[in-house]
């Protein structure tokens, strides 16, 4: 089996893929994650997660490189990325708060060896309670999930925002979806477990 790389440098990440049990190592890639104009989100994560997993490639030859990137959309279109500080938390979370936002995962496996590179997008949709300010506020100060598109961690507290989740995988919400993952690495001939 080529060696696994993750091209990525999310701790997020890196624990979900853990729990395959497989052997691999990290890097981050070094890619300007900037959405062209027009861009459907859709096409956005897809092209991210792609040239993550590209951007390490010529230095990592014989290798099994995993991309992945994430938006959250709300319903009315709008991308939400990581607010990075309290105020742009706030704010998603009250354009959040009551309705859907489907987070939109781009998953990317390329060998490196043959240049074959499989690539997909997973959604999973997330349904908001109505939350005040005030829940909103004591969330943050006490997650502070300022680097996770939409302001929270559902494998946290922010579970506790959730009316209702839909989807076909819940590490997608996390960040990489496992479930597409390991038919990725099985149709590569990776023997899982």
């Amino acid at each position: 089996m080529p060696a696994l790389l993750l091209a990525s440098s999310s701790p997020y990440r890196r624990e979900l893929l853990e729990r395959l049990q497989l052997a691999f190592t990290w890097q981050s890639p070094s890619i300007d994650e900037s959405r062209r104009e027009s861009e459907a989100a859709i096409d956005l994560v897809k092209r991210l997660a792609e040239e993550k997993a590209h951007a390490l490639a010529a230095s990592h030859p014989d290798h099994l490189i995993i991309g992945s990137d994430q938006v959250a959309v709300l319903g009315d279109g709008q991308i939400l990325g990581k607010p990075h500080n309290l105020p742009r938390a706030q704010q998603q979370l009250r354009a959040a708060s009551g309705s859907s936002v489907t987070f939109l995962t781009g998953l990317a496996l390329l060998n490196s060896n043959t240049g074959k590179c499989q690539v997909e997008c997973v959604p999973f949709t997330v349904h908001f309670r109505q939350l005040s300010d005030e829940q909103i506020l004591r969330y943050l100060q006490r997650e502070q999930p300022f680097d996770c598109a939409g302001s929270f961690k559902s494998e946290g507290l922010g579970i506790s925002l959730f009316r209702s989740t839909e989807g076909e995988d819940a590490t997608s919400l996390i960040g990489l979806p496992l479930i597409r993952l390991v038919d990725m690495l099985l149709n590569e001939g990776v023997e899982i477990p």
